[in-house]
């Protein structure tokens, strides 16, 4: 059996991701996310990798988009302000179909916010947040374990279908330390070649990456592929949590850290009788709408109850989902505070 190691969240994310072959990385410091960049600019070196702390988030996603184009494979690192810096290479990146590795510890906005942990930049993340027609694979891990499995993980998802994948994270799961297991190191050298990749013209035909198409036609298939894509992978790579949902009545939807405060008032819940439950949805984009679907069907749910540590973004999903068949309801926090697990019990209840 492997031993598990205590390690802060950030941290762990940054092993995981040396561990899965990343030998890249250019970020910009920013809390609550700068133990990423801190560790990776040790242990990248140890491994023959590269590290560059970037002069802007903004050179840190083009020196990504390098990189990758040029088939490595690469991360970077940001939290919320710095994440709206990158916006405009990572639809560069989304457009140019190329893997990467992006992770965002949310902390409080808007502007410069707090430092204090949010979950505001779902919008961000899950919409798009630059220019343009294109939709990212966007992972939510709860525990520092799954952060550690997902960011393990990303990187082969993300060349198996050439997207960028995004890690959303809140400021909470980057500074806790929990006990893992970390997996094992992928030996480099027995990566498939990437036949796309701009590595140097090998007596072979050169190979370009541009995201320019002044071809209306080209570049309307182009936009195609890209959500082509993004169904494979709505086929593929959902993922979701069901807790005790099978017989509930009421049932929480939440992800990250207010999914672990909603797992503690379904328990109490159930401790006193309440059949209550929670669907954690682990990829939010593409959502997983079958998986809850279900439940919008079921006689026994009466309604869900939406937590979220912003003022009400994926509760929007959620209702495209249900669509009317069962009353959806909201809870939020802001400024870095954490929505209630009393709050959620009182909800839940009806005595709120």
């Amino acid at each position: 059996m492997s031993n598990k190691v205590l390690m802060k969240g950030n941290e762990a994310i940054a092993e995981a991701a040396a561990r899965a072959g990343c030998r890249y990385f250019f970020g910009y410091p920013i809390t609550p996310q700068n133990e990423i960049p801190e560790y990776m600019s040790w242990r990248l070196p140890e491994l023959g990798g590269t590290f560059i702390q970037a002069e802007s988030e903004v050179s840190a996603i083009n020196m990504v988009y390098g990189a990758s184009a040029a088939g490595a494979r690469v991360m970077t690192s940001s939290s919320s302000p710095g994440m709206s810096l990158k916006q405009e290479g990572i639809s560069y990146i989304a457009a140019a179909e190329l893997p990467c590795v992006i992770v965002n510890i949310v902390r409080g906005g808007p502007g410069l916010g707090t430092i204090y942990p949010g979950q505001a930049d779902y919008f961000q993340a899950v919409k798009g947040g630059g220019h343009g027609d294109y939709k990212l694979l966007v992972y939510t891990p709860a525990t520092v374990q799954e952060a550690v499995d997902i960011a393990y993980k990303a990187f082969d998802v993300a060349d198996k279908y050439r997207v960028p994948v995004v890690i959303l994270g809140d400021g909470t799961l980057g500074q806790t330390m929990e006990p893992v297991v970390l997996p094992e190191m992928k030996d480099t050298t027995k990566f498939p070649k990437k036949a796309w990749a701009t590595d140097g013209c090998k007596a072979r035909a050169k190979n370009v990456v541009n995201t320019l198409e002044m071809n209306p036609d080209k570049l309307e298939a182009i936009t195609d592929r890209i959500f082509d894509t993004f169904e494979k992978l709505k086929k593929n790579e959902v993922m979701c949590e069901e807790y005790l949902c099978s017989d509930a009545e009421v049932i929480f939807v939440a992800y990250g850290i207010a999914s672990r405060i909603s797992k503690a008032a379904v328990n109490e819940l159930r401790a006193q009788g309440i059949k209550a439950g929670l669907f954690r949805p682990i990829t939010v984009s593409p959502f997983p709408e079958e998986q809850l679907s279900q439940y919008a069907d079921s006689k026994k749910v009466k309604k869900f109850i939406v937590a979220e540590m912003n003022k009400g973004q994926m509760v929007e999903d959620v209702r495209l989902v249900v669509n009317g068949r069962k009353p959806v309801e909201f809870t939020g926090r802001t400024g870095g505070n954490f929505v209630s697990q009393e709050d959620l019990t009182a909800l839940a209840k009806g005595e709120k």
